[in-house]
């Protein structure tokens, strides 16, 4: 084998045995076993928050040990294809040699994607998340990428085989949304989607303008984490008003006929959720009522960075901020204003492949903690 090669392994080996120290695969396989111990208790689902918490932390669990088991058995795998490679003479030995240089950068890029997993230590990154998009000023156009940034951030869970539960959509008059909210049901969704959060920028040639103009459009990105019970974040009746209407959905239609869509206000702080995707008006009112809790307790948060003089902390792409450029004509380019990532496909970026861009967001963002 080259030594060039030699070296290559040594090092993913290094970088693989320290992803395993940090997610600590013997107690990690003692948290599966306790989960599935859990999961089998016939009386788990009498309480189905509960129930859907360790279904979900056992599913997330046995991901995390079957990704990094596959990383190691290819890892070792990998003397033995070069062993193979190098037993075969002329153009066969050429094409054995090329298909395990692929397999050997395929594997860099999927050691370094777990590695970044193992940078999400924050005080709410296991949490699950709650993502609320907003159209900024630009009639249709900026609605459009609203909703183009929804589908986005969907497409993206839906590779991963991440639960996605919208709690509500605000549609524009003419096309797109003003805003919508949605949960991502999984572990760690609030660590990995936080670096998405600020302004996105799209420049295209409008699809609504009859000259064919360029356009540039805004659409703000707000993550929250989900509030957990131990969270204490209390929200006393007498401080909210509740309305109740009825919903609506792409231009002007009834989604039901009953008034089930809730609106919150949070009258201390003017704080307005709204929730009209669920059946009846009491499901609405919880799922309101939970993006209510993530408001404050982000608020919370933000209050409590401000007494530590540490506003400017890990949400380097603090909000309103533009940080990310998407642009379709006159070349096609995405580009990230904080870490410089760069991809000249925006069709697969806007399809849902944005992990490179989170990844570097990760690494970026434990940068700018270390330097402060």
């Amino acid at each position: 084998m080259h030594p060039d090669v030699s070296a290559d392994l040594a090092e993913l080996d290094a970088t693989l045995k320290t992803v395993e120290s940090v997610l600590d695969i013997e107690e990690l396989r003692r948290r599966i076993d306790e989960l599935e111990h859990q999961a089998a208790d016939p009386d788990l689902w009498n309480d189905q928050d509960h129930a859907q918490q360790v279904t979900s932390e056992l599913s997330h669990a046995q991901g995390e040990l079957r990704r990094v088991e596959e990383l190691r058995q290819r890892l070792d795998d990998l003397p033995v294809l070069y062993e193979l490679a190098e037993g075969e003479e002329g153009e066969a030995r050429t094409q054995a040699l090329a298909e395990a240089d692929a397999e050997r950068a395929a594997l860099h890029g999927d050691v370094e994607a777990m590695e970044v997993r193992t940078l999400l230590s924050g005080e709410y990154d296991k949490r699950e998340a709650l993502v609320n998009i907003r159209s900024g000023a630009g009639g249709d156009d900026a609605a459009d990428w609203a909703e183009m940034l929804m589908r986005m951030y969907i497409r993206w869970a839906d590779r991963h085989k991440y639960p996605v539960e919208v709690y509500d959509t605000s549609y524009a008059e003419g096309q797109g949304i003003k805003s919508a909210t949605f949960a991502v049901k999984t572990p760690y969704a609030y660590g990995t989607l936080s670096v998405e959060m600020g302004t996105h920028r799209l420049v295209r040639i409008s699809p609504f303008d009859n000259q064919g103009r360029r356009q540039t459009s805004f659409a703000e990105v707000e993550v929250l984490p989900v509030v957990e019970t131990t969270d204490h974040i209390e929200v006393p009746e007498t401080e909210i008003r509740v309305d109740v209407y009825r919903s609506s959905g792409p231009g002007g239609q009834s989604v039901n006929t009953t008034d089930s869509a809730v609106r919150i206000t949070h009258i201390p702080t003017g704080i307005v959720v709204t929730c009209q995707n669920e059946k009846s008006q009491l499901q609405n009112k919880i799922s309101a009522m939970r993006v209510l809790q993530a408001k404050l307790l982000e608020r919370k948060r933000q209050e409590e960075r401000a007494e530590m003089d540490a506003l400017k902390t890990n949400e380097g792409a603090s909000w309103g901020n533009q940080m990310r450029s998407y642009v379709l004509h006159p070349y096609q380019m995405v580009k990230d204003l904080r870490t410089a990532h760069e991809v000249n496909n925006p069709t697969a970026v806007l399809d849902g492949d944005i992990d490179g861009f989170i990844e570097s967001g990760i690494r970026w963002r434990m940068r700018e903690s270390q330097n402060q």
